[in-house]
């Protein structure tokens, strides 16, 4: 067992040696391999960024009322009454205005993004005065907040960077009017920095609404008070409506988007990888043919097979390793916090994200380049041991 162990050393060390041999093939198979990992671990940051936007638009104790029925705002409705009827529910929690329950409304308005000038659907969204508590993550950055009755509006600093025309001091065009921008917002990276704010008591006539809106935000005295809300709402018979976790909520929100990034992401990636394999064999096997005599001679000395296999095994996945690490490094350093928007499919309106290049993505791209190298070296190190000794050693 010893001398077996010691064989694999020694056969390893060889292979090592003599890499700066074939420094060409090499680094061809090595940069093949970056560049599969690179641009996987960049699809795959999209899907990682959306979700992470989605996970920082939840409270961990708020909820969200939508009509029964309902998958989305865009598909909800509920008539003034009922938010009263919700306000009251038990469950929510208070302050000296009053339940914090935020009745609002969500419409959308087209605008030229600032990368390609094309049109995008953004959300402009109707709030009551208790939103700015519901959503305890809001923070004014630029500016000041509109004022309650005017036809002002705030900006997400998402919707800010991503279309153009969004600056304070502009404003953007709702039906025959130009609401004046006065303040830039952020949301702890949540959703609603993809979104314009106004009052919904401007935004109801202006989009004919009369007394309607789409959902209600609450903010509930703990997670655990969720369960006597839920219940106080679907038992009233004056109320058909689904309360939901906002957590739950925007899990489900995300679920067809993140799918589809990652499911692309996935086949760009087996694409890619079959062509890396294909270089790596042909490194691999090139080396062995370099290496004929050198694997030859091992053997004479009294090497067995399996020491020759994991040495040329091995080499592969050292190119691999360190092809991985490229891709990997290039893809946090091009992509991650890279500013981006896509189509949310649940709302048909613009979300912006940022580009997702966490550890463990950048783990799975390292663990898919050595799958790389290891379909690329076991078939030519099996060649290597198979090949007959005394054939090899002619050739000295």
């Amino acid at each position: 067992m010893f001398n077996w162990i010691s064989q694999i050393f020694a056969a390893i060390q060889f292979s090592m040696l003599s890499l700066p041999q074939r420094k060409g093939s090499s680094a061809a198979a090595m940069l093949g391999i970056a560049g599969v990992v690179a641009v996987m671990v960049g699809v795959l940051s999209i899907a990682q960024g959306v979700l992470k936007t989605m996970e920082s638009s939840a409270g961990d104790d708020n909820a969200i009322v939508l009509r029964s029925g309902a998958n989305s705002e865009m598909m909800s409705g509920l008539a003034g009454d009922d938010t009263r009827i919700i306000a009251e529910a038990p469950g929510i929690a208070r302050d000296e205005s009053g339940t914090l329950a935020s009745p609002e409304l969500f419409v959308i308005i087209n605008l030229p993004m600032r990368s390609t000038g094309t049109d995008a659907n953004v959300p402009l969204r109707g709030v009551r005065a208790p939103a700015l508590v519901v959503r305890d993550k809001f923070k004014l950055v630029q500016g000041r907040m509109f004022e309650w009755g005017l036809n002002e509006v705030v900006v997400g600093i998402g919707a800010q960077q991503q279309f153009a025309g969004l600056d304070i001091g502009s404003s953007v065009e709702v039906g025959q009017e130009k609401w004046p921008i006065v303040g830039i917002f952020e949301a702890h990276g949540g959703l609603s920095e993809s979104e314009i704010w106004v009052d919904a008591a401007v935004l109801q006539p202006a989009y004919r609404r009369g007394n309607s809106y789409q959902a209600v935000y609450v903010k509930l005295n703990s997670r655990d008070a969720f369960l006597e809300f839920k219940d106080a709402l679907t038992s009233d018979p004056r109320l058909n409506v689904k309360p939901m976790l906002e957590s739950e909520y925007y899990a489900s929100q995300s679920t067809t988007i993140y799918n589809m990034i990652t499911g692309l992401g996935t086949i760009i990636a087996i694409i890619m990888g079959l062509g890396a394999v294909f270089g790596a064999l042909n490194t691999m096997y090139t080396a062995v043919s370099a290496r004929t005599r050198e694997i030859a001679t091992l053997r004479a000395l009294g090497f067995s097979a399996g020491p020759v296999v994991i040495s040329v095994v091995s080499e592969s996945l050292l190119l691999a390793f360190a092809g991985g690490l490229i891709g990997a490094g290039l893809a946090w350093l091009a992509f991650d916090g890279y500013q981006a928007a896509t189509l949310s499919w649940s709302s048909f309106s613009a979300i912006t994200f940022a580009f997702d290049v966490n550890a463990r993505l950048l783990a799975q791209g390292i663990i898919f380049a050595m799958l790389i190298g290891l379909l690329g070296g076991l078939f030519p190190a099996i060649r290597a041991a198979r090949q007959p000794v005394a054939q090899a050693l002619r050739g000295l």
